[in-house]
Parts: structure tokens; sequence; C-alpha cells
């Protein structure tokens, strides 16, 4: 505790003695003048609060009535006066009366256009002075929100003339703090229109305080619910006035200070609103969306190339955010939905690959000291380098050419970190599925502090690592730091998730649970089925690409005969849905695959791979139908299949494909293909095929099925031959299936 001036002293003395409101009144100006001097220290500030006793100042600030001669607000005048020198001071702004009685101050600014303030606006002044030093410190912070000071706020600004900037300020203070708890994800309309007004003002300043503007936008939609914003914002007009408000700034020539919050604004619209925002403008929809490729781009290489990993750390949020633009382009650009130019590809490209020379140049740098470095590096360095990878990986899913020495050099280093990702992003995850039956929330607060549990940088690579496995070097690499051991268990994280199970219901409720209607998904595991969806499709194409170009390894390792147990054990568990069809089709073909490199460890008796079989037949039977409503003599791809077939293509005739070629190692197999009925209803699909119009791969694919079929199992033959095989034969041109049931 300081030491307690004299002077404080003294006063403490004459208010402890202060009979009535007149004297403790008379009393306030010697505590005026002891505020502005710097004889108060925090101790001092708290006493002379108690005992003047803030029900005093309250009574000061709500009086209506004052002396005749005086000025109507000077008792309001007194007292905020004091508050706001008292305010400075964290154990005054965050004292229970101060934080209890911050509706007093919320009504004084909101009657900022009235005409009783007209003449003291220092009242105003002094009430937002007190109102902006609570919000520096959490519990005021939080005071602030449950009062319901951002919708009070968010009023002030867009409804009012006088002093809206500091409403503004306090606004952004609780945003950043809170997050999107801050905003009703339910009622999006008043995000929507404090947005539009400070976007407006953007727009059309064309003073300093448009750049000003421009952090207070990031500060606000960087804290938004994007999702609820984002399905909302298409009859909005503030996503125009940004795009024009950014396109002036990054058009002209600006100093790095203006810039940099430009770019980081620009990063964060692109992240809750798509590519299109940058291509809204209706002459030129293009020269916005390659004028950020090439500033983010430019941004980068200037702020990597020749630094170390401390220096690039001092612009660590402008890079992330430059990251993050360049994430979200490369994905767009690979989907093929904009008519780019040559030109303007070869633009791109060049632009592009200079960011990502540079990226893998300071990662090389940090490789070789991270062994070392990482149990006493800064969280925010680690942070930083997954940024760099992620960023990295997704350049990598799409180009598969440049720089690849580099790449490869690089590569165990960015699956170590990785790797450290996914385990981290897996407890977490885990952790708080099960957080409700935990005592103490004290491991979960742990692991949620954790910045490297947020984001699983594996998840992000495995698009790129598909690309690798097919390369002779990369491949190498990755089976040297045994990434075939971490892949698995990936796949059985995202597995856990796609097969979804709910909750058992306690016996006492099931009663209950009968009558009422099923409890839809939460739409947060919707999505984090989805993802994990597409994660166990990248996955399984990586065992493919390795089991198809290292048979030799496949054929003896217990890695993958723990994989095909677990497709043989799971694919008959995925639910038959449209969502999982293509993961269906994946799991299906690496069951076969590694059928056929693992046929020797495959038992008859095992009745999982009879399940597995089954489930297998199904996908591919199901894939080609007659067309009965437009032409009863056309084969078509299913309706469930045509809307990914461009996946499920290549998948289908690898599945034939591999399938003829396990009836021969696992003849006893072709049992489940005659008793399902499936050689039959090839051929009776085939019957109704008008003759000629079969297309020759699909032809093809069918044909070497059913020479194989024969081959491993004559009985078939009959089977064939009573549906009219020699029809389809003559046909289709079956020349090796006429051979084989009929001879020559």
């Amino acid at each position: 505790m300081g030491e307690i001036p004299e002077p404080v002293k003294k006063c403490l003395a004459i208010l402890s003695v202060a009979s009535n409101d007149t004297e403790k009144f008379a009393a306030l100006f010697m505590v005026t003048k002891l505020t502005k001097g710097d004889q108060l220290n925090s101790t001092s500030k708290k006493l002379l609060f108690e005992a003047i006793g803030f029900k005093f100042l309250k009574r000061l600030l709500l009086s209506k009535e004052v002396p005749a001669d005086c000025p109507p607000l000077v008792y309001k005048s007194v007292a905020i006066s004091i508050l706001s020198s008292f305010c400075s001071d964290e154990a005054v702004a965050t004292h229970p009366d101060m934080l209890a009685n911050i509706p007093v101050f919320l009504e004084i600014v909101q009657q900022a256009d009235e005409d009783d303030f007209e003449d003291n606006l220092v009242v105003i002044s002094e009430a937002y002075q007190c109102l902006q030093s609570i919000a520096l410190f959490p519990a005021g912070q939080k005071a602030l929100l449950d009062i319901g000071a951002i919708s009070k706020m968010s009023e002030i600004y867009s409804q009012q003339s006088f002093q809206t900037d500091e409403a503004l300020n306090i606004l952004v203070t609780l945003a950043e703090r809170f997050g999107p708890s801050a905003w009703d994800k339910n009622n999006p309309k008043p995000f929507h229109g404090l947005i539009q007004k400070i976007a407006l003002d953007f727009e059309t300043d064309t003073s300093e305080r448009k750049f000003e503007l421009c952090s207070i936008l990031l500060g606000l939609l960087r804290s938004c619910p994007q999702e609820s914003v984002a399905s909302t914002s298409s009859e909005e007009i503030w996503p125009g006035s940004i795009h024009k408000g950014l396109s002036d700034i990054l058009k002209s020539r600006i100093s790095k200070t203006q810039r940099d919050p430009a770019l980081k604004l620009a990063s964060m619209v692109l992240e809750i609103l798509g590519v299109e925002w940058c291509l809204t403008d209706e002459d030129k929809p293009k020269t916005f969306f390659l004028l950020l490729i090439q500033l983010s781009s430019i941004e980068v290489r200037m702020q990597l190339e020749d630094k170390t990993l401390k220096q690039a750390m001092v612009n660590a949020d402008l890079i992330s955010a430059c990251f993050s633009m360049l994430e979200i382009f490369i994905s767009f650009i690979a989907n093929d939905t904009l008519d780019l130019e040559q030109k303007e590809k070869q633009q791109i490209y060049t632009a592009m690959k200079g960011a990502f020379a540079a990226v893998i140049t300071l990662l090389t740098k940090v490789s070789k000291d991270y062994p070392k470095a990482k149990d006493t590096m800064d969280i925010k360095e680690k942070v930083f380098i997954c940024a760099m990878v992620r960023v990295l990986s997704a350049w990598l899913a799409q180009e598969t050419s440049a720089m690849r020495n580099a790449v490869y050099a690089l590569l165990p280093f960015m699956l170590t970190l990785a790797n450290e990702t996914f385990y981290a992003y897996r407890t977490r995850y885990f952790v708080e599925k099960t957080r409700n039956d935990l005592k103490s929330n004290e491991s979960v607060m742990e692991i949620e502090s954790d910045p490297l549990s947020q984001i699983d940088i594996l998840r992000i690579m495995l698009p790129a690592l598909c690309h690798l496995t097919v390369e002779e070097k990369s491949r190498q690499i990755l089976l040297e730091v045994k990434q075939d051991e971490v892949l698995l268990e990936c796949l059985t994280f995202h597995w856990s998730i796609v097969h979804y199970k709910k909750p058992l219901i306690p016996k006492s409720e099931r009663k209950k649970a009968r009558t009422e209607p099923e409890p839809p998904i939460p739409p947060k595991l919707l999505e984090d089925m989805k993802d994990s969806r597409a994660a166990m499709i990248s996955t399984c194409n990586i065992f493919m690409n390795i089991t198809v170009l290292e048979p030799k390894l496949v054929e003896e390792s217990p890695l993958f005969e723990l994989l095909m147990k677990f497709t043989f054990n799971n694919l008959p568990e995925l639910k038959g849905i449209q969502e999982n069809l293509v993961l269906h089709g994946n799991m299906a073909v690496l069951g076969l695959l590694l059928l056929k490199q693992q046929s020797k460890r495959v038992k008859k008796n095992d009745f999982s791979i009879c399940r597995y079989i089954q489930a297998t037949i199904r996908f591919l039977w199901d894939a080609y139908v007659i067309d009965e409503c437009n032409d009863p003599h056309a084969l078509v791809v299913a309706m469930d299949y045509k809307q990914n077939w461009i996946e499920l293509m290549e998948l289908w005739f690898l599945g034939m494909q591999t399938m003829s070629a396990v009836l021969t190692l696992v003849p006893w197999i072709s049992e489940f293909a005659i008793e399902s009925g499936w050689a039959e209803g090839i051929i009776d699909m085939l019957l109704k095929v008008r003759m000629g119009s079969l297309p020759a791969n699909t032809k093809s694919a069918y044909e070497d099925f059913l020479c194989n079929l024969v081959e491993a199992n004559n009985s078939v033959t009959q089977v064939l031959k009573k549906r009219d095989a020699l029809t389809v034969c003559r046909n289709h041109r079956l020349m090796e299936l006429g051979k084989k049931l009929f001879g020559d």
C-alpha cells in the first residue's frame, strides 16, 4: 500500500466529519484540487473515492434541483469531474459501486444532442472518459457488455453528432475483447446498421480519418459472428462501400502506415464474404481481384526476404493477413470459375511464386534452429511459423513443380510441425467433447489457451500430401519419417467425427425420448463432419498412392494391414447418405487395393471382409442404371452419383479394375458377387442397352470383371448363360467374355 500524503489525509478527515451533503459538496472542491496535482497514488484515490461515497456522487449526478444562480448542470459537472479523474486507476474504475452505476454514464452520453447539454459539453466528455477508463479493464469490459453498452454505443454512433468517435472506440474495445459473443448472431441487423454507417463514412471521407475508420472497421469485422453476417449481407450496401474505399486507398500513393490497415481490412472482408466480394465492380470486375493478389504477394516478399524470424515478427499481423488472402485466392483460382487471360494467369503465377520463394527461404532458416529453440520459442513465433506452413501447403496443393528441391528439404520440418498441431488439436477436440463429464474445467482451460490446438496444420496439408506421395523423392521422405503412422491416426480421428453416434439416453428418460422428435445434429457438428469427410477422402488418396506405388512395402507392412482392417470394419458402418457417397467410394477402393497387396493375410472365415465386400459391391453396382424416364435403352450414371461423378468416375473404374485383380488372387470372393446377384444384374442391365451405344471404357470395365469372375468361379457360367449373356456378348462385342462362356 502506498504512503498517503498529508493533503489527502486532511481531505479524508474533512469528508469523514461532514454531516450533510452541503458540507460534503464543499469538500469536493478540495478533492478537485488534489486530483489536478500529482500527489494522488492508487491507494489515495481509492480511499478518497470510498470516503466521498458513490451514493453521494450518484445523488449529484441525478439531481435536477440546483441553487439559484447556479448552472443547471453544476452538480453533475463536479461529480463527473471527480469520477473521471479517479477512473484512470484500475481499483476505482473496477470498484463495484463504479460498475453498478455504468447506466448513469450511459444515460448522460445518450443525451449528448439534447438542449440541456449544449452549454456544458465538458460533462459529456468526462462521462465518455469514465466509460473509456472502465472499458480498459476486464472487469469493466464484462460489466459494460452485461449492461448492453454495445447496442447503446451503436445507437449513439448511428444517430448522434457529438463525440460519436468516443462511442466507436468503446465499441471496438469491447468487440475485440469479446469477439462474436459481443453480438447477437440471431439478429445481425444492428451490426449491419453500424457497419453501414461507418462504411459510408469510410467510402466518402478524403481526410486522414479514412485510415482511422479502416482500423475501426477491421476491429469490428474481426469480432463479428462471420457465418451470420455473411449469410445476411447480400442485401447490404456496406460491402460495396468498403470495396470502393479500399480500392481508392490501394490505388493511391500511400505510406506503409496507411497501406497496412487497408490490406488487413481487405483480408478480413475476404474471409467473411469470399472472393466474390472482390469481383463486384461491374465495369472491371477483375481489377481489384488482381490488385489484391499483386499487393499481398509483394508485401509477403518485402516482409520476409532477407529477414530473420524475429524481424518478420514485427509485422506478423500484416503478413498473416496477406497469407490469408493468398490462401483464399489459390483455392478460388483452382476451381477455375474466373475467366482469366493467359497474361493474367502468368502475372498471378509470377507474383505468387516470388512470395512463396520468400516463405520457403525463411522456413528453411527456421527449420535449422527449431529442434533446439522450440521449447523456449515464444508462442506467437510458433503460431506465425504455423501460418507460413499453412499457406505454403495451400500453394503445394495446386503447384506441383516449382522449387521442388527446396520443398523436399523442408518437408520433414513441415511434417513435424503439422503433427504437433494435429495432436494438440485432437486432444482439445476430445476434451471439449467430454467437457460435461469432467469434474473440473482446469484441463480444458489449459488446452484452450494453447494456440497450437486451435488449428490442425496436418489437416490443411493433406491435399498437398496427395500430390507429394505421387513423387518418388517426397514419398520416400514421408515414409522415412513414418508419416504413414500419423496419417492412420489422422484417419481414425476424422472417422470418429464422421461416424457420429448420438449420446446414450439414460434409462429413466428413454420412454420420454421415444415420444419426442429426435433432436437435429448441431450445426457446428455438421460442419465438423463435412470437414472430416474431406479430410478422410484426402487421406484415403494418400494411402492409395502409396499402395499403388510401393506395393512391396504395403505387402509386408503391419501398418497397412491395420489400415486394411480399418476399412473392412468401418466401411459397412458408414451411413448410406448422399453426403457420404464420395467417402464410401474412397474407402471401398482403398480397401480393394490393400486387399490386392495383402491377399495372403486374408482369411475366408473373417466376417469383416464379408460385410466390406458387400458394401463395396453396392458402390460399384449402383453407379450405372438404365435411363427409364428418357431413354429405356441408354446406360447413364445414376442420379445420386451424377453430382459428384468427376470425383467418383476415376474411383469406379479403378474399383472395377482392382476387383477384377482381387478375384484372381482371392477366388472365393467371387461367391459374394454371385450371391448378391450383381453378376446377373450386369447382364440384365446390358441387355437393355442399345447396341453399339456402350462407352468403350465402361464396356471394358464390365467385360474384364465378368471374365475374371468366370475364371475365379466357373459356376457363374451357367448363371450368366441363363440371363442371355450370349445376346449381350453379340450386341456389345464382348469377344473375350464370349470365349470364356461359349468357347471359340
